[in-house]
């Protein structure tokens, strides 16, 4: 066993990758960790999800804000330079025209900082996901 000097808990691995805080377990306490200039963008967009998806519950879920309902319907992560939403892989197909100009990956699109975060846009993809069964 080896034992994290910084955190005290202990791993079968030697200098087991992990997170020596203890994660978050509600979408405050996650927002309030983030960089002080992207919380106003976590809280934009969560607020948007808030009111696409009022009959949802607000979760972490892989360490990541989640609207739930039933199963995992849209996932949101502050990241260094973009945040992440991840609504699932039939969700970037299905917008993949309109997110040309963003970074994707199979589940996930990546919107810059820099750029305005398109709240209407992120609007419509969690409706969608809610509306169709689709989810991250």
């Amino acid at each position: 066993m080896w034992k994290c000097s910084k955190c005290g808990r202990e791993f079968e691995n030697q200098d087991q990758t992990h997170a020596c805080n203890a994660p978050v377990t509600i979408i405050d306490e996650y927002i309030a960790e983030q960089p002080e200039a992207v919380q106003p963008i976590l809280n934009q967009i969560r607020d948007t999800l808030r009111s696409v998806l009022p009959d949802t519950q607000e979760r972490i879920s892989y360490r990541m804000p989640t609207f739930w309902k039933m199963h995992n319907i849209i996932h949101f992560a502050a990241q260094k330079s973009h945040v992440g939403l991840y609504p699932g892989p039939d969700a970037i197909a299905h917008f993949a025209n309109r997110l040309k100009e963003y970074k994707t990956s199979k589940g996930a699109v990546q919107f810059p900082y820099e750029k305005p975060i398109p709240l209407d846009l992120i609007a419509e993809i969690a409706q969608w996901c809610a509306d169709t069964g689709n989810h991250a």
